[in-house]
């Protein structure tokens, strides 16, 4: 596998489905992507809603939405893959794609969450992601355009995307 340093796009990644097999993101570059931590029992949870509305209205145009449920904050996501999936549909009618749950800090972080933390720092340079519903958007070259906070509403977002598309 190649050194993190090597790794320069969304294309240069595999990442698992819930059940655990693992997907290329490969088939994604020429796509406008939106990336984001995610948790069933959150304050921030409602943002699903915007999320899917944000898939809805551009996915035909190029744009996913890309969710990486995670337990590392205030273990706001304990469930199991079913679970969140049932959750999410029940809840929200989530039909963009879940990805299998992931650390996106520590010696355990998902290698893709390594990359964008790397690629777009929080405030003040910081190499981390501080909660859940932290968003990354990433452009049709695969590349991190920028990095939003989980305060950040979805649909505050929306200028940036069409942009890209």
């Amino acid at each position: 596998m190649a050194s993190p340093a090597d790794l320069r796009t969304i294309a240069d990644f595999e990442v698992a489905l819930p059940g655990g097999e693992t997907v290329s993101l490969a088939d994604r570059l020429g796509q406008v992507l939106l990336v984001v931590n995610t948790a069933s029992k959150c304050g921030f949870t409602p943002q699903y809603a915007g999320l899917e509305t944000l898939w809805q209205r551009y996915r035909d145009r190029g744009f996913e939405v890309i969710a990486f449920p995670c337990n590392q904050f205030g273990g706001q996501e304990p469930g199991s893959a079913e679970d969140i999936a049932s959750f999410c549909e029940v809840n929200f009618g989530l039909s963009f794609p879940l990805m299998g749950k992931v650390d996106v800090n520590g010696d355990d972080a998902a290698p893709i969450w390594t990359w964008l933390k790397r690629e777009a720092p929080g405030l003040l340079g910081s190499k981390s992601v501080k909660w859940n519903f932290t968003k990354f958007l990433i452009g049709r070259d695969g590349k991190v355009v920028r990095r939003y906070a989980p305060t950040d509403k979805p649909e505050s977002l929306e200028k940036d995307i069409e942009a890209l598309l």
